[in-house]
């Protein structure tokens, strides 16, 4: 593991406070009203097509056809979406820096669509820190599947042997691993300390 001299970072989840949930508190009185129109409205899964390359406006005329009665709702889904951040996840953009401080090459592969992308670069200044990010929106391709990470190692020349991932979904992990590549599935800032000091990139 001494070998390891680059470290790709997934975004949300690990790097960014995203979460839904965060704007429609602003938009519902009840937690199950915010849960019930994420799992039948708004869900991941809708979501997902965006970060696969579909435009917003395509998604959000297809959910309003769909459930007219929650047009504003569905609106607001992007027309509000910064509201949605909730700052950096604490102690991982420290980490990042750390590693930024050791010459460590740095680069991100993220599931994101192309339109709020452009957005959150204004937002985190941290984004410029990486010598390259690949993402999934522009791409129209999404993690887990394999060509998106064969991809990134090809674009940016980076052997999968010398590489480490970070990812807090697990088959996104396990999807980098298959291709040679050192997964650490993150789940907080002080696991994923712990888990870089045991091989060496701390």
């Amino acid at each position: 593991m001494a070998s390891m001299k680059t470290v790709i970072f997934d975004l949300g989840g690990v790097l960014i406070d995203h979460d839904p949930r965060y704007l429609y508190r602003s938009l519902f009185e009840h937690e199950h009203e915010i849960s019930d129109f994420l799992d039948n409205v708004c869900t991941v899964e809708w979501n997902e097509m965006q970060d696969a390359g579909r435009t917003i406006a395509e998604a959000t005329a297809e959910r309003i056809a769909l459930y007219p009665d929650h047009a504003d709702l569905i609106r607001a889904y992007y027309e509000r979406w910064p509201e949605m951040l909730n700052g950096a996840v604490d102690g991982t953009v420290e980490i990042l820096d750390e590693l930024r401080g050791n010459n460590m090459p740095l680069y991100a592969l993220t599931n994101f669509s192309a339109e709020t992308f452009v957005t959150a670069r204004t937002i985190y200044d941290f984004l410029d820190w990486f010598q390259g990010i690949l993402v999934s929106g522009e791409e129209k391709l999404i993690k887990p599947d394999p060509r998106i990470y064969e991809r990134m190692l090809d674009r940016f020349n980076i052997d999968p042997a010398d590489a480490i991932f970070i990812d807090d979904r697990k088959k996104n992990v396990v999807a980098a691993s298959n291709l040679g590549i050192h997964g650490i599935h993150f789940s907080t800032s002080e696991k994923l300390r712990a888990d870089l000091l045991a091989i060496g990139c701390l």
